[in-house]
């Protein structure tokens, strides 16, 4: 019971962090499913419907906002869609799954941590489509994977190349988590049932820290404590994911 609690509060604490800028949590549901020991054939599809309830809070709260800029969103989601699919399909040795798995949770500490790079709306480039769909294709193979969203891969990228400011990194890094988790299950999507009966608590848990999180991502608060206590738990459970090959 205690242990339950405590993973069902990690998981609001992830999903309130992650949607503040624009993210559904799910690097932060793996970590938190890592630590408590479920099996990887588990945690995939769970961090997927987490991330779907999340990223369609995210998604709406960011779009009606105004932020979401279609120009910037398709040439990623073009090719992303089908590879998240594919890589959902994609049953990897346990071995290696944990490997990748590690890594990306390390990544994402590391995303935590750092201070994001913004761009004033004046400095802004166009979208190169050959290098967004080459970089979209990639990065939603990785999604479906490992059950991530992508938009810890997307938001800097976009930040760093100057196709976004903050905000528009936001909707577009939401929406795109959005539908590569849908495609990552759907390929999944024989394992669903794998999911265990704990999401009836988990996922309003994420709903309402996906909805408060959205709220503060649109004041600009950054909730900076929160940030670093969840890549403590990152970089413990990538490591442990890691030495557990």
């Amino acid at each position: 019971m205690t242990e339950g609690l405590i993973l069902t509060l990690l998981i609001f604490v992830a999903a309130l962090l992650y949607s503040s800028v624009g993210h559904a949590g799910a690097s932060g549901y793996l970590a938190a499913m890592a630590l408590f020991g479920l099996a990887p054939d588990v945690m995939k599809p769970t961090a997927l419907v987490l991330n779907l309830v999340v990223a369609t809070v995210g998604t709406i709260r960011f779009a009606s906002a105004g932020h979401f800029d279609w120009k910037c969103f398709w040439p990623f989601a073009l090719l992303s869609v089908p590879m998240a699919f594919l890589g959902g399909m994609t049953k990897l040795p346990v071995s290696s799954h944990k490997t990748i798995l590690g890594v990306v949770l390390l990544f994402a500490a590391w995303r935590l941590l750092i201070k994001p790079t913004t761009q004033s709306s004046g400095e802004l480039k166009p979208v190169t489509v050959t290098h967004a769909l080459i970089f979209g294709a990639g990065i939603g193979l990785l999604s479906g994977l490992t059950g991530v969203g992508g938009g810890i891969f997307l938001s800097p990228l976009l930040l760093f190349l100057g196709w976004a400011d903050v905000k528009k990194t936001a909707a577009v890094s939401v929406a795109f988590i959005l539908v590569n988790s849908a495609a990552g299950l759907l390929g999944h999507l024989a394992s669903v049932n794998n999911v265990p009966h704990e999401i009836i608590w988990w996922t309003p848990a994420a709903l309402l820290g996906g909805i408060i999180g959205a709220e503060l991502g649109s004041r600009r608060l950054e909730p900076a404590t929160m940030r670093r206590l969840l890549s403590v738990v990152l970089v413990v459970a990538g490591v442990k994911m890691l030495l557990a090959r």
